[in-house]
């Protein structure tokens, strides 16, 4: 289970996402970014960031921790912004917060040094749970203290969307030609060596384990959350014990970046150098 704290003071919009998530203090004197369970993604965005979260915490990863956090939108009542007065109105209650990082970059691998295997189980593990969006374009990837952090798995697991059609994601390729690591000679099968052991049921359902109840219920197809967290372990260790039909391409693209000639820039706009190749 996840620690649950109770918001004690609204700080400020946090705008460089999409969800347009909050900067909030708590009654165990920490501070947390806040992401609303009435965010126009919804709570299955919260789902996946737990559930892949404490998945890659259970690997061995470097995650902040995350917090269930109650919420009373009062505390939101000087904030001058009608979009987020609206969405601090629709997620009274349960929320998700992520520990606040103070004074974090950005983690470029061009201004950072990137270890190969470091970067092989990142690759490994966003090829596992389906992450699109960790990118040149934003690599969700923060250096704090001397070490990187991974945050914002809010866009894995993507077959919660479409119960209906989740065995096809079991099988689906990982399309890893603009992931942030790429360039940084991940080595895939030392990864490979080292995960895909772990990638237990016990794993997988203590990670789902940490998922509120009430995150999960109502799900049509499922009798109760408990129903859906067996359906998460059913998909990820079914992903896992077939990843030779996804992996190969993930090791593609690691030879095509190798002769591109190295990674696109992080920064700024436009396309990479390599996209024209």
């Amino acid at each position: 289970m996840l620690r649950h704290v109770t918001a004690t003071r609204y700080v400020t919009p946090l705008r460089e996402g999409g969800s347009l998530p909050g900067l909030m203090e708590a009654d165990d004197l920490g501070t947390y970014v806040v992401k609303y369970i009435g965010a126009g993604q919804g709570r299955k965005v919260l789902v996946a960031e737990i559930v892949t979260g404490e998945l890659a915490r259970g690997l061995g990863l470097p995650v902040p921790e995350l917090v269930t956090v109650e919420l009373d939108p009062a505390l939101g009542v000087a904030e001058p912004d009608q979009e987020v007065q609206e969405l601090l109105r629709a997620s009274p209650g349960l929320n998700l917060g992520i520990d606040f990082l103070p004074g974090a970059l950005d983690l470029d691998p061009q201004a950072f040094p990137i270890d190969p295997g470091f970067a092989g189980r990142v690759l490994w593990f966003d090829a596992l749970v389906g992450n699109v969006d960790r990118s040149w374009r934003n690599t969700n990837m923060l250096f704090w203290h001397g070490s990187p952090y991974l945050i914002d798995h809010g866009a894995t697991l993507t077959f919660q969307h479409a119960w209906s059609g989740a065995a096809a994601w079991v099988e689906r390729s990982y399309d890893a030609a603009d992931h942030v690591l790429l360039g940084c000679e991940p080595d895939l099968d030392a990864a490979d060596a080292a995960f895909a052991p772990r990638v237990t049921p016990e794993l997988v359902r203590t990670a789902a384990d940490a998922v509120p109840d009430q995150w999960l219920a109502g799900e049509p197809g499922f009798a109760d959350a408990d129903e859906v967290r067996a359906a998460f372990v059913t998909q990820l260790v079914a992903r896992c014990d077939t990843r030779a039909a996804w992996l190969p391409g993930v090791r593609a693209a690691i030879d095509e970046r190798v002769e591109a000639g190295g990674p696109p820039s992080t920064r700024g706009p436009g396309t990479p150098f390599w996209a024209g190749r």
